[in-house]
């Protein structure tokens, strides 16, 4: 019964049990600068200028989370090529830890190779035998009561955050509550994308923080 409970999209961080960099801690957003200027090189994006009426766009990135290949492979060869799966998942891992970094569970900077703390995974799909093949065109659609839920989530989720900084701040130590509930955002957050965006499971991203 707990097996079939079990949702593929499988996240957690460990809980920092020792007393956390209090200096790095109060001024993270100005450190964790250079490793989001990284993420953001990998994960890609643009820029926009318009000057006499024309319009100019240039790529910054080389590359970000794959959908509308999968997507497309799915729907009409019923496959999900590994080397794109395994570019989302380690992709994904690696925003995960940055992320997590972020909102100060971890006082050890991001890794762009090692997993650290932070722990992504969900199995490759056998996309003929595992994945409906219509169903992609619509899992973004399907998932909408889910950003609502989110949209919720992340406002309290910085809040935490916020108090948790001054936890820290004083006492060197990240209260085991409030990084269970942040860490459970974050799972909420990486279920919806494997279904809605990364398309890896047909598993209906269960609405809970727990694993």
């Amino acid at each position: 019964m707990q097996q079939q409970m079990t949702h593929p999209v499988q996240f957690s961080v460990d809980y920092p049990d020792r007393p956390l960099n209090r200096v790095t801690t109060g001024f993270r957003i100005f450190v964790a600068i250079p490793i989001l200027i990284v993420l953001g090189a990998v994960a890609g994006g643009s820029w926009q200028s318009t000057y006499d009426g024309q319009t100019t766009t240039a790529a910054a990135g080389a590359g970000g989370l794959l959908f509308f290949g999968p997507l497309l492979m799915i729907v009409f060869r019923q496959k999900y090529p590994r080397w794109w799966f395994d570019w989302n998942l380690e992709l994904q891992r690696f925003g995960n830890r940055v992320g997590a970094y972020v909102v100060l569970m971890d006082d050890r900077y991001p890794a762009t190779e090692d997993h650290q703390s932070v722990r992504l995974d969900y199995p490759y799909p056998d996309a003929a035998v595992e994945l409906n093949r219509w169903l992609p065109l619509v899992k973004w659609f399907l998932a909408i009561p889910h950003y609502i839920v989110l949209i919720f989530l992340d406002v309290a989720a910085l809040v935490v955050v916020i108090i948790a900084w001054f936890a820290i701040l004083f006492t060197g130590r990240y209260p085991a509550g409030m990084f269970g509930f942040v860490e459970g955002v974050i799972r909420w957050h990486n279920r919806v994308i494997g279904y809605a965006f990364i398309l890896v499971t047909d598993r209906y991203p269960p609405f809970r923080l727990q694993p």
